[in-house]
């Protein structure tokens, strides 16, 4: 048996029917993006798959296994819940699926906060979580669109969308999303384009 299926096998087991269904569309969106940027479609799909491998675990499963591979929460993390299984996914699949590769662990771990200076294997799994054909939220045309026009364009809407939806509710911020967009931020700056793709998309919404 294929690895892969290996993969499917075990997280038809671990996860509700939902997130089971979510993995395996995430895992199809990222492995399109692969294709259309250049990265490993491969890899992509592996950690598309195994994205939200600790999602329905329980908070101390979760904590567990976080505690186990040695990284510490930050008080705002250990008020977050939600930020756990990407944290406790990328040690799992680290160490109980004896998965080494950097591409795979490092976009699963990410997944979820996003982080300056991350890598194009880690864009499109954060991208790929965003629109997959299971997701339905006010944007996500938007966001699908531009994800075919410019990663870096998607991600930061997509943390337009996560902050303003955080800050609604009185939730902190991560620091690493801050530190994300502000990074695309200042980059789409640098590059001298005042009407960037957002803008033409949205024109060709109407």
């Amino acid at each position: 048996m294929r690895k892969v299926d290996e993969y499917i096998n075990l997280l038809s087991k671990r996860l509700t029917r939902r997130r089971f269904a979510h993995s395996l569309n995430v895992a199809q969106s990222a492995c399109l993006l692969a294709e259309k940027y250049g990265a490993d479609s491969e890899k992509a799909y592996t950690a598309g798959l195994l994205h939200d491998i600790m999602k329905d675990a329980s908070g101390g499963e979760q904590l567990k296994i976080i505690e186990m591979s040695g990284h510490k929460l930050t008080e705002q993390e250990l008020l977050s819940p939600k930020l756990w299984h990407a944290i406790a996914g990328a040690a799992f699949v680290k160490s109980e699926l004896g998965i080494g590769d950097r591409e795979i662990i490092e976009p699963i771990r990410w997944h979820t906060t996003g982080k300056a200076g991350m890598t194009l294997p880690e864009k499109i799994i954060f991208i790929a979580d965003y629109i997959s054909s299971d997701r339905s939220y006010n944007g996500i045309e938007k966001m699908r669109a531009l994800a075919q026009v410019s990663l870096e364009d998607a991600m930061r809407f997509a943390l337009e969308f996560t902050v303003a939806c955080l800050a609604n509710k009185g939730m902190p911020i991560h620091p690493d999303s801050i530190g994300c967009y502000n990074e695309l931020a200042v980059n789409k700056i640098k590059k001298g384009t005042e009407k960037d793709d957002t803008e033409r998309i949205d024109r060709n919404n109407r």
